[in-house]
Formats: C-alpha cells, sequence, structure tokens
C-alpha cells in the first residue's frame, strides 16, 4: 500500500515525513533583495531555494493561507 501523500508533503499515518513534489518556477527579483536573501540563507545554513520556501511558507502560515505542518487542520479563515 502506498503511504505517500499525493497532494505533497507531511506526515503518512506512521509519523514518516514525505516530500513535496517540487516544481520549477523562474522568479524575477530585484538584485538587492535577491542578495539578502541569500546571506540569510547562509546564515541558517539553506540553499537559496530553501530560504525562499522557508519564507513563503512562513508568510502563509502567518496570514492563515496555509495550515502550519503541526496543526492537523486548515486554518484558512471562511466566510459566513
Amino acid at each position: 500500500m502506498d503511504r505517500r501523500n499525493p497532494g505533497g508533503g507531511g506526515r503518512t499515518d506512521r509519523g514518516h515525513v514525505t516530500v513535496a513534489e517540487r516544481k520549477p518556477f523562474l522568479l524575477r527579483i530585484d538584485r538587492e533583495v535577491l542578495d539578502a536573501v541569500q546571506r540569510w540563507a547562509n546564515d541558517d545554513l539553506r540553499s537559496l531555494n530553501g530560504q525562499i520556501e522557508f519564507l513563503l511558507r512562513r508568510a502563509l502560515q502567518d496570514s492563515s493561507r496555509l495550515r502550519s505542518p503541526d496543526s492537523g487542520g486548515d486554518k484558512r479563515r471562511r466566510e459566513p
């Protein structure tokens, strides 16, 4: 039986972490911003790509647009 999560990353029923499917994406970004994110990535011992994904995930979780990995539920706000 395949226990991988076809919708992306997360945890299986046995608690194993699955790897989210990655999609290549071209990003045009200001050189100063890119350099600052690269320095931050170096400080955190992450790749530039990993740092960008970390920052995007954190921003999405903070705005309740993506459930946090430890929540187990969708925290998005819904209109009545």
